[in-house]
This record gives C-alpha cells, sequence and structure tokens, in this order.
C-alpha cells in the first residue's frame, strides 16, 4: 500500500496512563510507540488525538468497573498522565486533537469533538491511517467516525494494542465489516 499526498496518520491517545505504570495501562501500550515513529516521516500530515479529561469527568468512578462510564481517572488536563508517552516523536506542526474536555460527556473518538472531519477535508486528505490506543475502545470508534465521515481507512494492526484479546477480536471484526482495511506498517509503501 502505497502512501500518497492525500494521507493522514492519525495518532489516536499514545498517552502515559494507557501505557504500562499509568492509570489506565493497555497491556504492552508503549509498544506502539515504535512502530509509529519509524512510519510517521512518510505522512505530509500527522494528528494526535489525547483524553483532555477534566478531574470531574463523567467516566471517573471511585469503584471503577473498567467499561464505559466507570473507569478509575485518567489522563486529567495538564498532568504527567495525560502527557504523551516520553518516546513518542510528536511534531509541534501536527494536528492535535483534545477530547473529553467536557465533564458531563464521553469521547471515544478523535473525531468526537466535530472538527476534525472538516480540518482533514481542507487539506485534502482522501485516506487515513489509524495507530495507538486501544484498538478497543478510542481507536475503533476513531476508524468507525473515520467511515462514516467518508474517508478511505485503514487500521496499522501492529501499530494498535487493546485491552483485553476478545475484545480487541470483536473490535477489529467490527472494523472490518465497516469497511476498515486492516494491515500492518510493514505493508506500507513510500516513495
Amino acid at each position: 500500500m502505497k502512501i500518497a499526498e492525500t494521507d493522514a496518520l492519525i495518532v489516536v491517545d499514545v498517552q502515559n496512563d494507557f501505557c504500562p505504570g499509568g492509570a489506565l495501562a493497555v497491556p504492552n501500550g508503549d509498544a506502539v510507540v515504535s512502530p509509529i515513529n519509524r512510519i510517521m516521516e512518510q505522512f505530509s500530515l500527522l494528528v494526535f488525538s489525547r483524553d483532555w479529561h477534566p478531574r470531574d469527568h463523567c467516566s471517573f468512578s471511585q469503584m471503577p468497573e473498567f467499561r464505559d462510564g466507570s473507569w478509575p481517572q485518567h489522563c486529567v488536563q495538564n498532568s504527567p498522565g495525560a502527557e504523551f508517552h516520553g518516546s513518542l516523536r510528536v511534531p509541534l506542526d501536527a494536528i492535535f486533537i483534545n477530547k473529553g474536555e467536557a465533564p458531563e460527556k464521553e469521547a471515544y473518538s478523535a473525531f468526537s469533538e466535530g472538527t476534525l472531519a472538516e480540518t482533514l477535508r481542507a487539506r485534502g486528505v482522501k485516506r487515513v491511517f489509524i495507530a495507538g490506543l486501544a484498538t478497543d475502545y478510542c481507536v475503533k470508534f476513531t476508524a468507525l467516525d473515520a467511515v462514516r465521515a467518508g474517508f478511505e481507512t485503514v487500521l496499522l494492526l501492529d501499530a494498535c494494542r487493546g485491552v483485553a484479546p476478545e475484545s480487541t477480536e470483536a473490535a477489529i471484526e467490527e472494523m472490518k465489516a465497516a469497511g476498515v482495511f486492516i494491515c500492518q506498517t510493514g505493508d506500507l509503501l513510500y516513495e
């Protein structure tokens, strides 16, 4: 699969709280950093999304059940847990999407704040490649919203990690059924 000028890479939530040692760590979450760093320079447009929650966000629970609406406090605005992983190369000229800023609203998708699709269209983007955390939550919802917004959508499987094997496999099948193409970073061709 050849990378074109009309492609964008969306890096979803590669933040400290989703990596080992974080408040809501994805198993081996930091393993996505190396493949993302390796391919990002091939894309003319990079998007980085991040959870950016207020301390009183509706998804936080004192007794978390690790499901929608019942998560431990994570990625609190301006906290070390909300920072991008220290080894992830994050160019200053990338597009940054903060999500989950409203205390009363959950936001898994990088498209949930309503401006990303328009921004990508204005830049001439036709196809998006998605990598990051977690396959079965924010990555899945970002991919599904990208398809709904009319973008050809590619999931870079080796540059993603999921919370649990069962939910990750189910998410991959759901994305495939919606028209998301699945490939590995090694399948990409560059000029």
